[in-house]
């Protein structure tokens, strides 16, 4: 796999609370037709499409994309948890690494239901259930919602091991509001401040306000990706590409290691993150944004030190410093992120790729990171996926 793959067209649009957006097949034509447009191309010049969603029956992305073309092409449907887009992604850019296509469309959409997520197959074993066995084990708290037991309890874990206080998750979460007002594409464009998330109802106390929580989202997102000689030959947009992709899953450690932080992919992103240093020969004090997985506030702060932005431990001193936003170390997440502008679980990955396709294009806005040249992606599924992307301009 030596092929540059280039991101020549990207496409998003507003995010939306459950039951205010359109039906998943109208959003998600309508990403993959900015995403075309953007590129310059037709549907009839895509070869392969991959498109992401968790809650659908299958086929939901011929439902989408029939609305965009009928070519006959190869659709894909993808389903990887919340890490779902960026596995689309991935596939898609194997699809032209590999030789087996020019270019290739990637689309990611979701229509959720309103409050926590839960199983909807109720008659057969739920994925979930090892995690549910060591959360039972470390956490307790069995009447708490799934997603909240998690990444709740992997915070509260990196408090005692460090002595995280609370208010750096409401660091967090604050931070990602200053960022998020300049975005029109987020669900939550209103500026809070650290206290503001103190204040906020506490849903586990001492451990989670609400505003720490990323809602439930409808929304739609899409790329295309294009080889570099397609890209020449048609006159295209080659300004990013992919520098370097992993893709991890789960190991023993996850469930033997008796730590939440690992239970929800601690040791799948540094592995995967570790394996995408080592193939661009860039390392974390060479990037300049980054779009990572904040479904919590606790993830974010956790996947800091995955990540290897800061050393383990040291969290709490990089948020302090200031130096995860503008005019610090690394700007993480200027869309405001999950937290922020929501979280359609197929679509966040294809919209962490918009956001830094845009970083890299310095057509950012006010959102802008000045001189933006390498950005990190980072798209975690429990159950579980982790896929890390970096890119950078060309």
């Amino acid at each position: 796999m030596s092929r540059n793959v280039f991101v020549t067209g990207v496409g998003m649009i507003p995010f939306a609370k459950p039951g205010a957006s359109a039906p998943y097949d109208q959003m998600g034509a309508l990403a993959a037709r900015q995403a075309l447009d953007d590129a310059g191309v037709a549907y009839d010049d895509i070869e392969q499409a991959y498109a992401g969603y968790v809650y659908g029956d299958s086929t939901s992305g011929q439902k989408a994309l029939y609305q965009v073309g009928m070519s006959g092409i190869p659709i894909v449907n993808v389903n990887n948890n919340c890490s779902t887009g960026s596995t689309a992604l991935f596939l898609a850019r194997q699809a032209i690494a590999s030789g087996a296509a020019e270019c290739v469309l990637v689309l990611g959409f979701e229509q959720m239901s309103p409050g926590a997520l839960g199983s909807v197959f109720a008659d057969r074993p739920s994925p979930f259930e090892p995690f549910d066995r060591v959360t039972d084990e470390l956490v307790g708290m069995p009447d708490m919602p799934l997603a909240l037991r998690y990444f709740g309890g992997a915070g509260l874990a990196h408090m005692k091991k460090y002595g995280t206080p609370l208010d750096a998750f409401a660091k967090i979460r604050a931070k990602a509001s200053r960022h998020a007002v300049n975005n029109p594409l987020a669900l939550f464009r209103k500026e809070v401040t650290t206290q503001d998330v103190l204040d906020s109802p506490m849903i586990w106390p001492g451990v989670m306000t609400r505003l720490m929580a990323c809602p439930p989202t409808c929304g739609a997102a899409a790329a295309v990706l294009v080889s570099e000689d397609f890209a020449k030959k048609r006159g295209l947009k080659a300004n990013v590409y992919i520098a370097a992709q992993a893709m991890t899953t789960d190991r023993p450690s996850t469930f033997e290691s008796g730590d939440m932080m690992r239970l929800v992919g601690y040791d799948m992103s540094r592995a995967a993150a570790d394996k995408v240093y080592a193939q661009a020969g860039i390392g974390p004090g060479e990037l300049d944004v980054v779009e990572l997985h904040d479904c919590f506030a606790h993830n974010e702060l956790i996947t800091y030190e995955a990540l290897g932005l800061c050393p383990e431990g040291g969290a709490d001193k990089f948020i302090n410093d200031g130096d995860n936003t503008y005019g610090g170390k690394v700007v993480t997440n200027p869309s405001g992120g999950l937290l922020s502008k929501g979280h359609p679980l197929g679509a966040t990955g294809l919209a962490q790729c918009y956001e830094l396709t845009h970083q890299l294009r310095g057509s950012a806005g006010a959102r802008q990171v000045d001189g933006a040249r390498v950005a990190l992606q980072h798209n975690l599924g429990l159950g579980g996926a982790c896929v890390v992307t970096m890119y950078r301009a060309a």
